[in-house]
C-alpha cells in the first residue's frame, strides 16, 4: 500500500449535541422519550396493517416499509447519541462509523425512494380509480418497494466506499452526533473535490428525482380534482394526501439543505442542529402524521382495543 493511502486515524470522536453535562441529562431524557414514542408509534402502524384486512391495500402496504425504514433508522443513530449523552465518551473506530454511514445514508435515501412511489400511488388511486387496482396489484407494489430498498443500499455502497478510500491523518473530531458522510468527509486528507462530485450527484438522483415524481404527482392531482369541481373530491384528496405531503415536506427540506446546499452556507453547528429534524424528529413525527386524521387508522385501532378488552378469560 501506498504511502498516500496511509490512515493515521484509527478512531474518530463524535462531538454531540452539546458539551453541557446538565444539558446532557436533559437531551438524554427527552431522546430516549422520542426513541421509545418512535419505536412503539411505527410498530404500531405495522401491527394494525398485519391484523386489520381492511388495510391491505397498496397506500398501507407502503406505510408499513415506511415505518420499518423509521424504525431501523433510529435504531441505527440513537442508541449510540443516547450512549454518547450518558457517558461522555463519543470514540467510534473507522469501521463502526462506516457501518454506521452506510446503514443510516442506505436507508435514508430508501426512504427518499419510497416517498416518490407513495406520491405516485396517490395519483393513480385519485386520478385513474377504475384502472387503479390492476395497475397498482400486489406484484407491482412489491417491485415498486423492491426497487427502492435496493436503490438506497446499492447507491449508499458507492458514497461510503469513495469516503473511505481516503486517508484520515489529521484530525479525527467529528463536529456532529452521528457519522454522517458531509461531517466525516470533511475530515480526509487529500484532494475530495472528485468525491464530493459523485456523493452529489447521487444526492442530487436520490433527492431530487423523487421530488419531481412527488411534485408532478400532486400538479396532476390538484388538477384532477379542479376538473370534478366537487367540494367533497377536493377534501378526499386534501384528507389522503395531506400526511404525505407534510412528511415530504418535513423529510425533503432538511436533507436537501444538507446533501445538495452548498457546505459554506451554513456553520457546521447548525447543520449539526438541521440533522436533528431528520434523524429524530421525522421519524417520531410520521406515524402521529398519518394517523392523527385518519378513519381508517382509528376504525382499525378500535377494533383491535375491541378484540382485546372483549377477549374471554378462561
Amino acid at each position: 500500500m501506498g504511502a498516500e493511502n496511509f490512515t493515521s486515524v484509527s478512531e474518530f470522536l463524535l462531538v454531540g449535541l452539546s458539551s453541557d453535562q446538565e444539558t446532557h441529562t436533559l437531551l438524554f431524557v427527552a431522546i430516549l422519550f422520542i426513541y421509545s414514542i418512535t419505536l412503539v408509534g411505527n410498530l404500531g402502524i405495522i401491527l394494525l396493517v398485519l391484523v386489520d384486512s381492511h388495510l391491505h391495500t397498496p397506500m398501507y402496504f407502503f406505510l408499513t416499509h415506511l415505518s420499518g425504514i423509521e424504525i431501523c433508522y433510529i435504531t441505527s443513530t440513537i442508541p449510540q447519541m443516547l450512549a454518547h449523552l450518558q457517558t461522555g465518551h463519543g470514540g467510534l473506530s473507522l469501521i463502526r462509523c462506516a457501518l454506521q454511514m452506510y446503514v443510516a445514508l442506505s436507508l435514508g435515501s430508501t426512504e427518499a425512494l419510497l416517498l416518490g412511489v407513495m406520491a405516485y400511488d396517490r395519483y393513480l388511486a385519485i386520478c385513474h380509480p377504475l384502472t387503479y387496482a390492476t395497475v397498482m396489484g400486489r406484484w407491482r407494489q412489491i417491485q415498486l418497494a423492491s426497487a427502492c430498498w435496493v436503490g438506497g443500499f446499492f447507491g449508499s455502497v458507492i458514497c461510503v466506499f469513495l469516503t473511505f478510500t481516503h486517508p484520515f491523518c489529521g484530525s479525527n473530531l467529528i463536529n456532529h452526533f452521528m457519522c454522517e458522510l458531509p461531517a466525516v468527509l470533511k475530515l480526509a486528507c487529500g484532494d475530495i473535490r472528485n468525491t464530493e462530485t459523485v456523493v452529489f450527484l447521487l444526492a442530487a438522483m436520490v433527492i431530487l428525482g423523487p421530488l419531481s415524481i412527488i411534485l408532478t404527482s400532486y400538479w396532476l392531482i390538484l388538477f384532477s380534482v379542479s376538473q370534478m369541481q366537487s367540494a367533497r373530491g377536493l377534501r378526499k384528496a386534501f384528507s389522503t394526501c395531506g400526511s404525505h405531503l407534510t412528511v415530504v415536506t418535513l423529510f425533503y427540506g432538511t436533507t436537501t439543505f444538507i446533501y445538495i446546499v452548498p457546505q459554506s452556507g451554513a456553520s457546521l453547528d447548525n447543520r449539526k442542529r438541521i440533522a436533528v429534524f431528520y434523524v429524530v424528529v421525522t421519524p417520531f413525527l410520521n406515524p402521529i402524521i398519518y394517523t392523527l386524521r385518519n378513519k381508517d387508522v382509528h376504525e382499525a385501532t378500535a377494533k383491535v382495543v375491541r378484540r382485546l378488552c372483549c377477549k374471554p378469560r378462561n
